[in-house]
């Protein structure tokens, strides 16, 4: 993987969105056709002999590489969105962060227990998002569950990693 091309096209914003945060924003990486390319094929590799039938992309900035790696693999997409933004019934989780309570959730029949997923955000800090997607994609019973993120804070949030159970691996293209 060519890092040095995604880490010249990666937007660092200091001091938001509280003073001492270093904000990483994909979205320069998402409109260099370049970049996008270069993290799709990385994806694409990863993930091409894993038998992944859906993809669950992490409402918002998740939904973009989960739709482009899907096309790749054949596989479907499956939005994980915050209440109220799906039209149909729908399975929730609720999760605690740092200011309060949230909630995320997906079409009731969106998974099944023979589909192996792939669950795909942009960022991993505190995990707490990912961990709760996971919880939610579990009570679908699915094969197998992998994770995956563009970037993750490992030096920033060391113990991120240890919220996921032993069985979910999980995969970053560029470790800060």
């Amino acid at each position: 993987m060519n890092n040095q091309l995604l880490l010249d096209h990666l937007r660092c914003i200091p001091d938001w969105p509280i003073k001492g945060v270093n904000f990483r924003d994909v979205t320069t990486l998402f409109k260099s056709p370049e970049a996008l390319n270069e993290i799709t094929n990385e994806m694409f590799k990863l993930y091409k002999d894993k038998e992944i039938t859906k993809i669950v992309g992490i409402e918002s900035r998740g939904f973009v590489m989960s739709s482009a790696v899907a096309v790749k693999l054949g596989a479907g997409i499956v939005l994980c969105r915050k209440p109220g933004k799906l039209p149909c019934e729908t399975v929730q989780e609720s999760y605690a962060k740092e200011y309060g309570i949230d909630t995320i959730e997906i079409h009731k029949d969106a998974i099944s227990e023979k589909d192996t997923i792939l669950l795909h955000d942009d960022l991993l800090a505190t995990g707490g998002t990912m961990k709760a997607a996971c919880n939610l994609v579990k009570k679908f019973h699915p094969k197998k569950i992998y994770c995956n993120f563009i970037i993750e804070l490992s030096s920033e949030f060391p113990n991120s990693r240890k919220l996921f159970d032993k069985d979910v691996e999980i995969t970053s293209l560029l470790k800060f």
